[in-house]
């Protein structure tokens, strides 16, 4: 059985479109840090974008069919 949530949509979706959000975000972030010249800010930012692609591709297997 699949968890839904009060929307109706897969609790499992809604995960991955929130992970998929906060790294869209993070890479207009990291766009910001690069323009200030802030090498360490932007190596942070691209730790936590892998971060994020990794919980999408994860979250994206517990799918029914198995796809993101």
């Amino acid at each position: 059985m699949i968890d839904r949530s009060k929307d109706g949509v897969p609790s499992v979706t809604r995960s991955v479109q929130n992970l998929v959000f906060v790294r869209q975000m993070l890479g207009e972030l990291r766009g910001v840090a690069e323009a200030e010249n802030a090498q360490m800010l932007c190596y942070l930012i691209e730790m936590a974008m892998m971060e994020a692609s990794d919980l999408v591709e994860a979250n994206g297997r517990q799918r029914p069919g198995g796809r993101p």
